[in-house]
């Protein structure tokens, strides 16, 4: 797929990793159409720096949780697409004792649900060819000691990711991607992730450049599909969770 002209839906792309992949993807001369929740001035700030509107870009506000406003919203938001990038995502790290209901649901439908309607339409309103990228997690190889909903949701989604490829195959491809510790938590800014990294091969976060190349990768090459693309360290071949 030759990414110039082609329109990117990507969510959660105010800030951190969903910042850094509209502006590898604007970069490559797609359109991109901006998704928040939350962070509508620093969305706003990034529709201008890659060109705005005049460059054919979009900004699009609403809440993944709200399936009514989904609805209504995929119409527009889907029109003329032909990537879908699902990277909005909640982490709540607790265990399944210490987990509320809300926490629960929050994560189920941002991580999983939310990611599989929108595929379901983007089938309905994007361009064929198309291809979908799904952010997962590293962790989706081993359960969590420490997390329950997070890694149930981003293990549902993988297997989602997989079934989706075999479904809407051949016109569109259904793609996974894996990272390891990119950026602290939202709730620890602060932290340097130290004990995090002391126990990865590579000793070192995740670039950011690196793991947009790898959605970069999974967007351009049209013979990849149900693949899962792991770019994270190491981190996925330790057997024991932190």
């Amino acid at each position: 797929m030759i990414l110039k002209g082609k329109k990117a839906v990507i969510t959660g792309s105010g800030r951190r990793v969903g910042r850094e992949l509209v502006r590898t993807f604007a970069g490559k001369g797609a359109r991109i159409a901006i998704h928040c929740r939350h962070s509508g001035q620093e969305a706003e700030a990034l529709l201008q720096e890659i060109g705005g509107t005049a460059a054919g870009h979009e900004l699009f506000r609403f809440d993944l949780t709200d399936a009514e406003e989904l609805e209504k919203t995929a119409p527009a938001l889907f029109a003329d697409a032909s990537i879908l990038i699902n990277n909005a995502s909640v982490y709540i790290r607790r265990t399944i004792e210490a987990e509320t209901p809300e926490d629960m649901a929050e994560q189920m439908t941002v991580n999983c649900m939310a990611p599989i309607r929108l595929m379901q339409y983007f089938t309905r309103y994007g361009n064929r060819p198309g291809v979908i990228i799904n952010l997962l997690d590293q962790g989706i190889c081993r359960p969590d000691q420490q997390s329950f909903s997070y890694g149930l949701s981003k293990k549902t989604l993988a297997d989602a990711t997989r079934a989706a490829a075999l479904q809407l195959a051949p016109d569109i491809r259904v793609n996974g991607l894996a990272p390891g510790p990119v950026l602290p938590p939202v709730n620890m800014p602060g932290s340097k992730m130290e004990k995090t990294l002391r126990s990865i091969p590579l000793r070192r976060p995740v670039g950011l450049q690196d793991l947009c190349a790898g959605a970069v990768f999974l967007a351009e090459n049209e013979s990849v599909t149900g693949s899962i693309l792991f770019i994270d360290c190491g981190q996925s071949l330790m057997q024991q969770p932190e």
